[in-house]
């Protein structure tokens, strides 16, 4: 027989007369009188990451942060997999701050790899206790009992119960221990695998999303700030007469100036506080401000390349070593050699960095587009000299990050400002503050040299690096380059070379270093798989069929037993190997669909590089047509992935996509500095892709797999910008070892 659903109201009402708990199920056969007066429960909430409130609504939190790269879709397919749920009755929450999530940095592709099983088992646990519930009511086993459609069902009776009616029961039951849930078998995954569609879309194409720049709290003020033009340098005199006689300009206030070394704090400067954003953008500019000199103000691009591009030559301090280097190249057949160089990068986000912050006598609240919550958290915690559980780090959309969001700086500037203004205060990053005043991608340059034996074998490798190191931010003096960047495309080379030497040279810093999409991959990768093109010209040989050749027969890499240090990505290697085979298999798939063997005879240029990166690997073909003038274009970029198990492989077709046009403006852009004030300032004099340099179209293979899941959002950078500059060669004979790559060529 059918029982109705008792409602909310009706439970409290027998609750209040001691008449017990009756449990409504839809087609149960008799009503499920459970235990008497139980605790009248708002949600089920076994863990943070799940929570089914009274309606049934299944409640996902992420703890990550989004900016575009479909991470709270991706966690929200997971656990809503384990559970069965019906995806019309699903909601996702962003988390603040809080270090109970555990990790929250969204960088280093991790949030996939990192989290998966985790999440499978929060999914499974709360699936756990919701058959539990239903068992107990129905007197039956709960291994009996399945979840189907936002509903536990007993197969063998029939009997079905929706998740909204179990909650005040599975609630009061003990949450089991991880060794007594199981998460679903892969083969009956229902959401996990499958291309479902991005739980922000509508409201971001509708405009109902929350960006940071988009934060509006009662009574604030919107600040700018006239930031050091030189790296700790600081203001000798201010005359800010005019910004304060300016029509709502409220407040101008003078900002602590950063020292050595920079770690996330604000730079300092002179903020112009005004009731709305272009009186403070025209405040800031009435500001006159004489600045102070120090070393950095010395600092010259073109200098420090010339600096760079020596070192790079001349010997460094070995890595990585097997075989002996100098007697293979004395006795190759034929030596080759070039030298690499590639400039400072921005990572010049769409929307530049903000945040909005509110302080009380009890709590500091910050709303910002931040990648790394917890550090914004310790950063706001340190400046306001307050217990980091009184700050409270509310975390929107992010428009963009690629590295530049995990550097909370702007959130304690914010933070700063409302404490001295006495009202909440938005800090508005201009576009000319972002790429002026970032965080950057640090300037590098390689030496390598290879030998050749008279088959075209290489039979030596001597590679040098030399780049200012992320170090520097955090330790002051710090001039070499670390072990995680090493890693990074660098101690990693998969080539099975019998004579390999792998060497580092240092480098000083004079502007804050920081990550950006990919990190040292982006400069490595160009060198090894640029100057891997120019072997096969040299050998006379197929650049697809060299570099196989290059990589070798599929085996794991042993780098331990060549004296390399090396983390993996801070990943097993026993679960993540260097394996050569999904490296090979990932060039064969893009070369076979960009009919590679075909293009002279169809007369198309193109250019390979294959890589591998946050622990999983790509692939990518580039496509171009030079016309008389020397322009080019990208027709088509074919791009083959293999991470592992995949969440959503209509997300990583768009990360393939963003990632690879990433990459391309990395090929083109470059920051440069004179007498330590940075040059560029906004998008026309800061290359980054356009529309009419962009691949035309794509085509995206992703493997198969069920290896544990890689990085996604990161890897497919690396191979573009070598994959295009091997293309240019093909087109016009010319080699590119210096970045950027020039938007007309002339042939050679």
């Amino acid at each position: 027989m059918s029982i109705p659903t008792l409602t909310r109201r009706a439970f409290i009402k027998n609750a209040s007369l001691g008449s017990g708990f009756v449990l409504g199920v839809s087609l149960a056969p008799k009503t499920m009188a459970l235990a008497n007066e139980p605790q009248l429960t708002e949600q089920l909430n076994p863990n943070v990451f799940v929570a089914i409130e009274a309606d049934g609504t299944l409640v996902v939190t992420c703890h990550r942060s989004e900016m575009g790269q479909q991470i709270r879709t991706a966690i929200t397919q997971i656990i809503a997999d384990e559970l069965s749920a019906d995806w019309q009755r699903v909601r996702t929450d962003q988390a603040p701050g809080d270090e109970k999530y555990g990790d929250q940095n969204t960088d280093g592709s991790r949030s996939i790899r990192r989290n998966l099983e985790r999440l499978q088992l929060a999914g499974a646990t709360a699936a756990h206790m919701l058959r539990q519930a239903a068992a107990k009511g129905w007197n039956v086993k709960p291994e009996e009992c399945d979840l189907k459609n936002h509903t536990v069902v007993h197969t063998a009776s029939g009997r079905q119960v929706d998740f909204s009616q179990l909650i005040s029961v599975a609630a009061t039951l003990p949450v089991p221990e991880e060794k007594a849930v199981t998460p679903k078998a892969r083969s009956d995954w229902q959401y996990v695998g499958k291309g479902v569609r991005s739980i922000d879309m509508q409201k971001v194409v509708s405009g109902d999303t929350v960006f940071g720049q988009d934060v509006e709290l009662e009574n604030m003020l919107i600040a700018v700030i006239q930031r050091p033009p030189v790296m700790f340098t600081e203001p000798k005199s201010v005359d800010d007469k005019k910004a304060r006689a300016m029509k709502d300009v409220v407040e101008v206030i003078a900002l602590k100036s950063a020292s050595a070394p920079a770690n996330f704090s604000p730079l300092g400067g002179v903020a112009v506080l005004a009731t709305n954003t272009w009186a403070a953008m025209q405040g800031v500019k009435a500001l006159d401000i004489e600045w102070s000199s120090n070393e950095h103000s010395q600092y010259q691009s073109q200098a420090e390349k010339t600096e760079l591009l020596k070192t790079a030559q001349a010997k460094g301090e070995v890595v990585r070593q097997k075989g002996d280097v100098a007697k293979a190249l004395q006795n190759a057949y034929q030596r080759i050699s070039a030298t690499y160089y590639a400039p400072l990068l921005s990572q010049a986000p769409m929307e530049p960095p903000a945040a909005a912050a509110r302080v009380t006598d009890d709590k500091v609240e910050v709303w910002t587009s931040t990648q790394n919550p917890q550090a914004a958290q310790d950063l706001v915690a340190q400046v306001m000299g307050v217990p980091k559980e009184k700050v409270v780090i509310h975390v929107t959309l992010l428009g963009g990050g690629f590295g530049r969001k995990s550097k909370p700086d702007f959130a304690a500037e914010a933070a700063l400002l409302a404490k001295q203004a006495g009202r909440p205060v938005k800090v508005i990053w201009r576009r000319e503050d972002d790429i002026q005043h970032g965080f950057y991608h640090t300037v590098s340059a390689q030496h390598i040299e290879a030998g050749l034996d008279k088959n075209g074998n290489t039979t030596a490798w001597h590679h040098n690096t030399v780049f200012p190191t992320i170090s520097s931010t955090f330790a002051k003096g710090a001039n070499t380059p670390s072990a995680g960047e090493l890693r990074l495309g660098f101690i990693d080379n998969p080539f099975d070379v019998p004579n390999i030497q792998l060497e580092k040279g240092k480098a000083d810093n004079h502007v804050r270093i920081g990550w950006l999409r990919s990190v040292a991959n982006v400069y490595h990768a160009y060198a090894i798989h640029t100057f891997a093109d120019e072997l096969a010209a040299a050998a006379k040989q197929d650049p697809k069929q060299h570099l196989k050749q290059l990589i070798g027969k599929p085996r794991h890499i042993d780098l331990a037993a060549e004296g390399a240090e090396y983390d993996n990505y801070g990943d097993p290697l026993d679960k993540y190997p260097i394996d050569t085979q999904r490296l090979l298999n990932v060039i064969d798939n893009v070369t076979e669909a960009a009919d590679w063997d075909n293009r002279d005879k169809n007369k198309r240029f193109l250019g390979l590089a294959a890589h591998r990166s946050f622990l999983s690997y790509v692939a990518t073909v580039v496509e171009v047509t030079v016309d008389e003038s020397g322009q080019w274009l990208i027709p088509k970029a074919y791009v083959c992935i293999d991470a592992g198990t995949v969440v959503n492989p209509e997300h990583v077709k768009a990360q393939c996509e963003g990632g690879s046009i990433f990459g391309l403006s990395c090929a083109i852009g470059e920051i440069t500095a004179q007498d330590g004030k940075i040059e560029q300032s906004n998008f026309h004099n800061y290359q980054v892709a356009r529309i009419q340099h962009a691949p035309a179209e794509f085509d995206i293979q992703i493997v198969q797999s069920e290896a544990a899941p890689g990085g996604v959002g990161e890897p497919p950078t690396p191979p573009f910008a070598p994959a295009l500059a091997n293309a240019l060669f093909a087109a016009t004979g010319k080699r590119f070892h210096e970045l950027p790559i020039p938007l007309t060529i002339k042939s050679s």
